[in-house]
């Protein structure tokens, strides 16, 4: 165990700019102490560590110490391959061929050997089947270099609810989110940081103008933005027939669903108030009912009725 963890620390130490003995005691589950003694054992391994004081304090790994390839092993560079390859279908980035051709690099050639013999077992991609992505990739890498580059970006985005809203952004980066991709970005006409889906984006201009970095990072965003759909949060209760429970599960995880002694399910989940919450629920049709809270039964009660005056009002005219 003690190996493990020295094998832990040290590839946390390389992947950090500076770690405090105290993070790194209760990742390991571990004294400070012990730590002490760790970081000791490491620095005589002959991993050079330099210690800082203050508020800012810790342990890094000198600057231009590295550690050779064969810590990592064949089926690290495997994963590392795997994910690489599914990041290649998507962007379709020239940029990402010349990383996968680096890291292919390290690859023996008996194992490069021992890889096409063995076959994929797992692979990574974003694009579906049946078509219905992101219909032009290269909207992809246009805005992850304008993100690296700060060019200022516009566009006509068209919402949730149909309306087309021409946008001017500072883009940050694009994420994938579920099963789409989103971008992620300073607005200017609203001020504040915004997600826009990218298959709404239409008119994608780059412009010559830089912005200056904000100082918020992708990482911050999404650990800040509990409700990316905008609109007030409400939390529904739900029962869904028992024909649907392999949906269910998979939607909302099995630890949110609550199986009835007859077979229905019940599921409590929180969204955001709008045209998407409720399409979501009527999607479901006549398998789900909504428990609570009243005004969203109501809602889905008027939507129902509105359906359905549609095809009496159609079948009406076709008897006249």
């Amino acid at each position: 165990m003690k190996v493990q963890r020295l094998l832990g620390i040290t590839m946390v130490l390389l992947s950090q700019r500076r770690v405090n003995a105290q993070a790194l005691a209760d990742k390991f589950e571990v004294s400070l102490r012990t730590i002490y003694r760790d970081l000791e054992t490491i620095n005589t391994a002959g991993i050079p560590l330099v210690s800082f004081t203050g508020s800012d304090g810790g342990y890094e790994i000198m600057e231009q110490f590295r550690i050779d390839r064969q810590i990592v092993t064949f089926d690290d560079l495997q994963s590392i391959l795997t994910a690489l390859k599914g990041v290649q279908a998507s962007l379709d980035d020239q940029e990402m061929d010349g990383l996968l051709t680096k890291i292919k690099a390290l690859v023996a050639k008996s194992e490069q050997n021992q890889m096409e013999e063995a076959g994929e077992t797992l692979i990574i991609d974003t694009n579906l089947w049946h078509g219905g992505g992101l219909k032009d990739k290269s909207i992809l890498s246009l805005l992850r270099q304008s993100s690296k580059n700060r060019s200022v970006v516009s566009f006509l985005y068209t919402t949730t609810e149909g309306l087309g809203e021409q946008r001017e952004v500072e883009p940050i980066g694009i994420a994938w989110k579920g099963y789409a991709w989103y971008l992620y970005a300073y607005c200017r006409l609203r001020s504040d940081y915004r997600t826009f889906r990218l298959s709404r984006l239409s008119g994608l201009r780059i412009h010559l103008e830089h912005f200056k970095n904000r100082g918020v990072r992708m990482e911050e965003l999404d650990a800040r933005w509990g409700n990316k759909d905008g609109g007030p949060v409400v939390e529904l209760l739900l029962r869904f027939h028992s024909r649907l429970r392999m949906r269910v599960e998979e939607s909302y995880g099995l630890d949110n669903v609550e199986l009835q002694e007859d077979g229905s399910l019940l599921v409590r989940a929180s969204f955001s108030i709008n045209q998407r919450m409720y399409g979501m629920i009527l999607s479901y049709g006549p398998d789900v009912r909504v428990l609570e809270p009243a005004h969203v039964a109501d809602k889905i009660r008027s939507l129902g009725e509105q359906i359905a005056n549609q095809y009496i009002e159609a079948t009406n005219e076709d008897i006249r």
